[in-house]
C-alpha cells in the first residue's frame, strides 16, 4: 500500500505541481537565450574589433598625415597673416606719429608766430613810450634851457 500511495502521490504531484517542469522549461529558455545572445554579442564585438583594427591601421595614419599637412599649411598662413597685420599696425603707428608730429610742428609754428606778434606789439609800445619820454625830456630840457637862459642874463 505504501507503494500505491507513493505512486498516487507522484501522479498527483505531477498532475497538480508543475514547478519542476516549468523550472526545466525556464532553464532551457534561459540557456537558449544566453547562447543566441552570446553569439550575437560575439559577432557584434568581432565586427567592432575589425572596424577598430581597420581604423587604426588604415584611417588613422591617413587622417594623421592629412591633419599634419593641413595644420602646417594653416600655421604658415596664420604666420603670414600675423606678419602682415603687424606691418599694417606699424605703418598705422608711424602714420599716427607722423601726423602727431606734424600737428605739433604746426602748433609750434603758430605759437612762434603769435610770440613774434606779441614781441612786435611790445616793441611798438616800448618805442611809443620811449618817444613820449624823449618828447617830455626834450620839453623839459628846453624849458630848463629857457630858464637857464633867463638866469644867465642877469
Amino acid at each position: 500500500m505504501d507503494k500505491i500511495a507513493k505512486d498516487v502521490g507522484d501522479i498527483q504531484s505531477r498532475l497538480i505541481d508543475h514547478r519542476p517542469v516549468v523550472q526545466g522549461e525556464i532553464r532551457y529558455f534561459v540557456r537558449e537565450f544566453e547562447e543566441k545572445r552570446g553569439f550575437r554579442e560575439s559577432r557584434l564585438l568581432d565586427n567592432l574589433n575589425k572596424m577598430v583594427v581597420e581604423t587604426n591601421e588604415q584611417m588613422l595614419p591617413k587622417c594623421s598625415e592629412h591633419m599634419h599637412q593641413h595644420l602646417y599649411e594653416a600655421l604658415t598662413r596664420l604666420e603670414a597673416a600675423n606678419h602682415m597685420s603687424q606691418r599694417i599696425q606699424q605703418r598705422a603707428l608711424e602714420a599716427q606719429q607722423s601726423t602727431q608730429l606734424q600737428v605739433t610742428i604746426d602748433r609750434r609754428k603758430e605759437d612762434w608766430d603769435e610770440f613774434l606778434k606779441e614781441q612786435l606789439r611790445l616793441k611798438e609800445e616800448v618805442d611809443e613810450e620811449h618817444a613820449k619820454a624823449v618828447g617830455r625830456l626834450s620839453v623839459m630840457y628846453s624849458e630848463m634851457k629857457k630858464d637857464l637862459a633867463k638866469f644867465s642874463r642877469f
